[in-house]
């Protein structure tokens, strides 16, 4: 049988742990000399390589992947304040400093400035407060 199979694929990906799966990554970028992302682009495409790479790329560094998402949210003109609120507010409690270092680390710039740069108002002292 040639290619990969996606539903061993996505079986491993759904039942093992997070500390496994990292595990696993690593292995696999030993092994290969790239990485599970790469390995991904490769062998799907369309919105199963979407939705695969956005949990593999959370797994292998939560407070990255949710960076860039916030990021994402506020790059170019307007904001996409349906996802950049849930992002915020999802994590606020949970690994929001995590989330500021990753996010000065990938942009050169922290994630309160990068707030009022795009935010204004009660909106935007709401989001800082919940970044604090």
């Amino acid at each position: 049988k040639f290619g990969t199979d996606e539903s061993k694929f996505n079986q491993i990906l759904a039942n093992r742990s997070t500390a496994h799966l990292k595990v696993v990554f690593e292995a696999y970028k030993k092994l290969t000399g790239h990485s599970m992302q790469k390995a991904v682009g490769r062998e799907f495409s369309g919105d199963i390589e979407k939705g695969l790479l956005a949990l593999v790329d959370s797994i292998d560094n939560r407070p990255a992947y949710f960076a860039y998402r916030i990021q994402q949210s506020m790059k170019g003109l307007g904001t996409n304040d349906d996802d950049l609120v849930r992002l915020i507010v999802s994590r606020a409690e949970v690994d929001m400093q995590e989330i500021k270092t990753e996010f000065q680390r990938l942009f050169k710039k922290s994630l309160e400035s990068y707030i009022k740069g795009d935010c204004s108002g009660d909106y935007e002292k709401v989001l800082l407060a919940l970044v604090k």
